[in-house]
């Protein structure tokens, strides 16, 4: 067992090496993870996000070393009987490694090496190991009770370890520091390829078209309530890379093609020369449930991608544009939404800095007022404008709507439930969102009472979100509060409870709240 344990490792950290200096992708087990992603059906892609939030993707890289590690154990106990049996496990192994790695959408020929020198480097130590393993030594039959008690029990010096043994434990502990340094050795060759120096030392022209100022009272600093921007700390990450793209600026290009007069590759340096727009604008994941954190506000900074398109010159007949990320991930925009008018931009910036790395760096596309899997391609390098009928979108192709508009919502903040809420006035606070339509107004109710119109803050424009508050005389005992937002249009936010799948979630939010004490 420890032979298969042992020689996992080495086939781990040996792939891991090798895929720092090739494509830190190409790793044989952030490949078999990416595949896991792309395979997995969208409810249980939706409990993962509920259930672990921004750590799904921890998860399943603890999952699958578990599995591994128990895939490990069962070759190392069968190569111990029969070499031949355990070496058969791992070329399974290998052979799973091979094939996430060639299926990846960005995978050239050397994805394979990876793998081959993980499972060549496994199969030695399998090899190595197996035949050092030592075997039960034999334990003197006991004495009957008789005999125990007549005869005194004689001094039994230790037993040295067998040569066996010892060269068993000197190739386990080589085994264990070789694995040791590979893994060091990938991590400095990955540090090597990363971009955070030239995303921290980038510096973005001024905005042609600057924000519009924030009036006075669009944040109505309450403790417990969300900020009016989101910082780039906080703002929620949610995609299918399991190896972030590191891309340099200088090597990014952009490729503007299919129902269109003229293609288009546009160059970071090309891009950023053009015309800059910087809006506040609010993101949200479709995989949300209602009252849940994956919904963001943030200034974004950008090049006009209705400006691009009209470059290109768009032909009759399309509309969509079929976006591509780097990492092979593809979003399916509507043509329509995008050329209407709004703040559909190339973002390069987010509140202030140049993008960071897990949000899309150099470039991401950012469309208000419609769910991130359709609007906001991260590590952008291909646009096709087609149609919905001929092309399919990654997550349409596994169930979700092809277009998807924001629905009208709200979240509650504080009182969060968690504690109890002294009796007296108390501020019920949070923040709605209805994207390019704009919040009109947000109601409270306590037990199913009737509504009350809160206090919205101001907004400088209807693409972000926007914060309420309403003072509620708290009494003791057990209460229900719930909230419902109305956005410009008269649409009123639905009760009708919706899981996400497959157009974004519905419902009231509510918290549950004790209020004690005097």
């Amino acid at each position: 067992m420890i032979a298969g344990l042992l020689a996992a490792l080495i086939a781990a950290a040996i792939g891991y090496l090798v895929a720092g200096i090739v494509a830190p992708a190409s790793g044989p087990v952030a490949a078999v993870a990416e595949a896991s992603i792309g395979l997995t059906p969208p409810p249980v892609k939706n409990f993962a996000i509920s259930a672990f939030g921004t750590h799904d993707k921890l998860v399943l890289l603890a999952g699958i070393g578990v599995l591994l590690a128990v895939f490990a154990a069962i070759i190392g106990a069968l190569a111990v009987r029969r070499l031949w049996f355990g070496m058969a496990g791992l070329i399974c192994f290998a052979a799973i490694g091979l094939t996430a790695a060639l299926t990846r959408p960005t995978a050239t020929p050397v994805y394979l090496l990876p793998t081959l020198a993980g499972a060549a480097a496994g199969a030695l130590v399998l090899t190595v190991l197996a035949r050092r393993t030592p075997r039960a030594i034999e334990a003197p039959p006991p004495r009957p009770p008789a005999a125990r008690s007549a005869t005194p029990e004689r001094y039994r010096p230790p037993v040295p370890p067998s040569p066996e043994r010892r060269t068993f434990l000197v190739a386990s502990g080589v085994t264990a520091g070789a694995a040791a340094v590979a893994y060091l050795g990938g991590r400095v060759l990955t540090e090597n390829t990363s971009v955070s120096q030239a995303q921290a030392t980038l510096r973005i022209p001024r905005p042609t078209h600057p924000a519009p100022p924030l009036p006075a009272g669009s944040d109505l600093k309450i403790p417990g309530l969300s900020s009016f921007i989101t910082p780039n700390s906080s703002f929620y990450r949610v995609d299918t890379a399991i190896v972030l793209p590191e891309i340099p600026p200088e090597s990014w290009h952009l490729r503007v093609h299919g129902m269109v007069a003229r293609e288009i590759t546009i160059s970071f340096a090309e891009l950023i020369r053009r015309p800059l727009t910087a809006d506040y604008i609010t993101l949200t994941c479709v995989s949300n449930p209602v009252a849940g954190p994956y919904v963001g506000n943030a200034l974004w900074v950008g090049a006009s991608l209705s400006s691009l398109l009209r470059q290109a010159g768009v032909r009759a007949g399309a509309d969509q544009l079929l976006c591509t990320s780097s990492d092979g991930f593809t979003s399916g925009t509507p043509l329509q939404v995008v050329m209407d008018g709004r703040d559909a931009m190339l973002a390069v910036a987010m509140n202030g800095t140049a993008l960071p790395v897990e949000h899309g760096f150099p470039v991401r596309m950012v469309v208000p007022g419609l769910y991130g899997y359709v609007s906001a391609c991260k590590w952008i390098t291909d646009i096709e404008v087609t149609t919905f009928a001929g092309n399919s979108a990654y997550w349409v192709q596994r169930g979700w709507d092809q277009q998807a508009p924001i629905k009208t919502e709200c979240r509650i903040d504080v009182p969060g439930g968690n504690g109890p809420v002294k009796p007296g006035t108390t501020s019920v606070a949070g923040v709605a969102w209805a994207q390019h339509k704009g919040i009109a107004a947000v109601e409270v109710r306590v037990d199913k009472g009737s509504w009350q119109v809160a206090r919205l803050a101001a907004v400088p424009d209807i693409d972000c979100w926007r914060q309420f508050v309403w003072d509620w005389d708290a009494t003791p005992g057990q209460h229900l509060i719930e909230a419902r937002a109305t956005d410009a249009t008269g649409y009123t936010q639905t009760a009708l409870q919706e899981p996400p799948e497959p157009n974004g979630a519905s419902g009231y939010p509510a918290v549950s709240v004790s209020v004690t004490g005097g």
